[in-house]
């Protein structure tokens, strides 16, 4: 019988402790010298955007330029044949070879 009534207890203080302590923002409360208090929240911090890469450089890249491209780790000289800045690819053509080849802006340097 004793441990039924200690498993009430425990269950009792369980669920005491899961409810919430005191309802200060409620309005209907019967302490009007904390129904009376501002219960506006506080403003959120602003949201803050990841910075987008300047685009300054690669903005200037057009058809026709001499530019490097980094290719399996070194420089190489190309032409640039058309650039897609929504994609952020540049198709060019690099010195010696007769196909073009897409890169991103990110490996295109201008000379």
């Amino acid at each position: 019988m004793t441990t039924k009534i200690f498993a009430v207890i425990l269950l009792s203080l369980a669920l005491t402790a899961c409810e919430p302590a005191t309802t200060d923002n409620n309005p209907n409360s019967n302490n009007p010298s904390k129904s009376s208090s501002n219960n506006q929240a506080s403003p959120a911090p602003p949201a803050t955007s990841t910075p987008q890469p300047s685009p300054t450089v690669k903005a200037e890249l057009k058809a026709g330029d001499k530019v490097k491209v980094a290719v399996n780790g070194s420089a190489v000289d190309a032409t640039v044949v058309a650039v897609d800045e929504k994609a952020g690819k540049a198709t060019v053509r690099l010195q010696g070879d007769s196909k073009d080849t897409i890169v991103s802006l990110d490996k295109v340097t201008t000379q």
